[in-house]
């Protein structure tokens, strides 16, 4: 199939109309911002940074990326202070909503229109070894894109990305452990084309993969999936977030689409997930799959999908020990109010009694302990002393209900903003009742739908 790329541009760049309303009211913010720090004598400034500077963003996805760079001589906490109110100033100002962020570095967000607005202190750096906080290297990062990328080539990136985005890989987030922007566009300026990237992923990258375009040498330094050294800081890793997960999953669908080529993975698809057939998928594979549903803690996001990963794999990690086995797990949240974590098991029932193995024969003083502790229930297979015990939980349920109460929490390892919301309610329901008795929102039901059809990522 011939896919005549002019015409996927022309859908997925931003339209003129577009651009000069953002290039419009970012020119807008960034002067306010600056009238401000003049007029309350603060020594700083906004300049416009992200894909949008680089004109590098798809139509529609047009987030206002505004940082307000300070003096290096400037004390940390006048820069966030000062930083923080020059933000929310300007959004006062303009109308908009205004929210506050406290990942890595503390920043400003909100709505204006409909433009998602971020403005972000940070320091006015010129050379990097001179990084003080985490979010320095992105006016460098801007400038070595805008003086890198080769005129007309901003379109090769709107393909990758839009790609990227299709097949779930787009994104640094924890939720997603993908592409970030900076990435693709350094792809690009690598490799020149989509369609050559894509052919390197297919035919060269594995675990490990290096790329190095300045040639610092300092890839070795590096242990993740994919290797690819900043340009403009040669002890960070671009690629540090991508996971071996979305790079695999990367790879075949660069492969298949070489392979046979489809305007699909250019579109978004249209998942239709009806709640009836959900169900009846998960009748028919004879696994026994439970819902652990709780109300999400109020954090930001960044900060709340690692607590559900960590508590998702405590859980598994409780009840594989106890003698059950899991035949997968995943977890959905809204970020807002709504937390589910999915427990899909190949063993969820056990016997009453269990074999437990005590010490060798041989040791003879260990031996007695054991034959005293046990009686003449006892016996030896090979050189070791073995008892039937009666187990504490034979049904999964009955487990999982144990240790999600208070006595027993202490088995768990916890997201710490996530144990006080399972304390506080939580439900814990087969996936089948659930779908039964409940009507299912959209995302939910996708999510189901998606765990079921793990390879939707492959083909577009």
């Amino acid at each position: 199939m011939d896919i005549n790329y002019p015409d996927i541009i022309k859908d997925i760049k931003p339209k003129k109309w577009e651009k000069k309303e953002v290039e419009e009211l970012s020119s807008h913010l960034i002067n306010v911002i600056n009238d401000i720090a003049s007029k309350k004598n603060i020594d700083a400034e906004a300049v416009l940074v992200g894909s949008v500077a680089k004109d590098t963003w798809l139509s529609g996805n047009a987030d206002v990326d505004i940082f307000i760079k300070f003096p290096l001589k400037t004390s940390e906490s006048y820069l966030k202070e000062k930083g923080l109110y020059l933000g929310s100033e300007c959004m006062r100002k303009m109308g908009g909503s205004t929210e506050y962020r406290y990942a890595s570095h503390p920043y400003v967000t909100g709505l204006i229109k409909t433009f998602e607005i971020d403005f972000v202190p940070c320091y006015d750096i010129r050379n990097t070894k001179k990084i003080k906080s985490a979010v320095d290297r992105t006016i460098p990062h801007t400038e070595y894109v805008k003086n890198n990328l080769i005129p007309g080539k901003a379109d090769e990136v709107l393909l990758l990305k839009k790609f990227m985005d299709n097949i779930n890989a787009y994104g640094s987030e924890f939720k997603v452990g993908g592409f970030a922007g900076y990435l693709c566009e350094l792809l690009i300026i690598h490799y020149g084309t989509f369609l050559n990237v894509l052919k390197y992923a297919a035919d060269e990258w594995k675990p490990g993969y290096q790329i190095d375009m300045e040639n610092y040498g300092t890839a070795n330094l590096f242990t993740e999936p994919l290797i690819v050294v900043d340009p403009v800081d040669p002890h960070r890793n671009v690629a540090a977030a991508l996971s071996l997960q979305t790079l695999s999953e990367f790879v075949v669908a660069s492969r298949n689409y070489l392979e046979n080529p489809s305007t699909t993975y250019f579109y978004d698809k249209e998942i239709q997930a009806n709640q009836d057939e959900v169900k009846k998928e998960f009748e028919e594979r004879g696994t026994k799959t439970l819902i652990l549903h709780f109300r999400a803690p109020d954090i930001p996001a960044d900060a709340l999908y690692p607590q559900i990963k960590k508590t998702a794999n405590s859980i598994v990690s409780v009840v594989e020990r106890s003698g059950f086995k899991t035949w997968g797990s995943d977890y959905w949240t809204d970020e807002k109010d709504e937390i589910i974590i999915l427990l899909e098991f190949e063993i969820w029932k056990l016997p009453q009694v269990k074999k437990h193995h005590g010490p060798p024969v041989w040791s003879k003083e260990h031996g007695a302990n054991f034959q005293e502790k046990y009686g003449k229930k006892v016996w030896i297979e090979g050189d070791q002393w073995v008892v039937d015990v009666d187990r504490e939980y034979t049904e999964v349920d009955d487990l999982l209900k144990a240790v999600l109460s208070m006595e027993k929490f202490g088995l768990l390892k916890f997201g710490k903003h996530i144990k006080g919301s399972i304390l506080n309610w939580y439900e814990l329901m087969d996936v089948k009742e659930f779908l039964a008795h409940n009507k299912v929102e959209e995302g939910v039901l996708e999510f189901l739908y998606k765990y079921l059809h793990k390879n939707l990522n492959l083909w577009g």
